[in-house]
């Protein structure tokens, strides 16, 4: 089996996951998207505090 296969079978079996996710809890899900938008938040706020630490 290829790296490109498996990485395919990785993906669909992600998805198939996620939509499983969203069917059976769509609160959980909710939550699970919020946390992920919080955590690039934080990650995009430090990078700019680093950049801006680096102007100054």
């Amino acid at each position: 089996m290829g790296l490109a296969q498996a990485k395919k079978i990785v993906l669909y079996g992600l998805v198939i996951f996620v939509l499983y996710t969203i069917i059976k809890t769509p609160e959980r899900a909710a939550e699970l998207v919020q946390v992920g938008f919080e955590g690039i938040s934080d990650a995009a706020k430090s990078i700019g505090d680093f950049m801006t630490a680096l102007i100054s």
